[in-house]
């Protein structure tokens, strides 16, 4: 993967309160172009209060340090902001929606999209193609698209389904947050493998997760893994890290870093 001299993620310092309690005390992360990196930690270690302070959620103030996004200050920006940025959130749990056609939501988007960036619009044909080729490429269903957005998919199928809106609007930088919750096996390694198909040199992924079942799964190792505790990372490294997590547990490897 190539390397860029302004990282596309770079997190400095940074501490953040929700409803006046401290959850991140200093939090230093940098990605480059088309890096992945893998954070891990146990239950309210503060990594989902990192997702939700990077996509600018209502209730997280970022009190110290800053979020570069591509040199960009994400913290003066709305939401929608940094999504059009080139920030894209894959959630946990993503929302079924029932009388919203798939395929109208995705076609919205990726025309909002457009609009943003000065393009004409895509009719509904041309963006069917478009679609088309993409699903082809992850693979999914293609019946999916033609249901209303998430209603009675699996959670393979939800999580396939954000691979697509991800594949769809090009984003600099995707936060995948426990893309592997609720998977069995099969569904993990089809999700990991959609994942795969959406690196490119240009494409920067932090995926957050608790177990290393995913980063198995993955047909490419990340770049780099990160123990998150107590409100910031306590320590990184290679694959390896997240092996050596398996076989210790956190409390071992977050003593360790203490």
């Amino acid at each position: 993967m190539s390397k860029s001299k302004t990282p596309v993620l770079e997190v400095r310092g940074l501490h953040a309160t929700v409803e006046g309690e401290e959850i991140l005390q200093g939090v230093d992360l940098s990605i480059q172009a088309g890096e992945m990196h893998v954070l891990m930690g146990p239950n309210g270690s503060g990594k989902s209060t990192l997702t939700n302070v990077l996509a600018g959620r209502e209730g997280y103030e970022i009190t110290a340090g800053e979020i570069l996004l591509d040199g960009q200050n994400l913290a003066v920006l709305s939401p929608e902001e940094r999504a059009w940025a080139g920030l894209f959130l894959g959630f946990q749990y993503p929302s079924a929606v029932e009388g919203l056609a798939n395929t109208t939501f995705l076609r919205e988007v990726v025309n909002g999209k457009r609009k943003r960036e000065g393009k004409e619009p895509l009719d509904p044909l041309a963006f069917l193609r478009v679609l088309r080729e993409e699903i082809a490429k992850i693979p999914m269903p293609e019946h999916l698209i033609r249901r209303n957005l998430n209603v009675g998919f699996s959670g393979g199928e939800k999580k396939l389904n954000e691979i697509l809106q991800l594949a769809l609007l090009e984003p600099r930088l995707a936060v995948l947050d426990e893309t592997d919750s609720g998977l069995d096996l099969d569904a993990l390694r089809n999700v990991a493998s959609a994942i795969h198909r959406q690196r490119t040199p240009e494409r920067s992924f932090l995926l957050i997760t608790h177990y290393q079942r995913l980063i198995g799964a993955l047909e490419v190792a990340p770049d780099r893994v990160h123990i998150f505790a107590r409100g910031k990372i306590v320590r990184s490294g290679d694959a390896k890290l997240a092996e050596q997590l398996e076989q210790q547990g956190y409390d071992a490897l977050i003593s360790e870093a203490a």
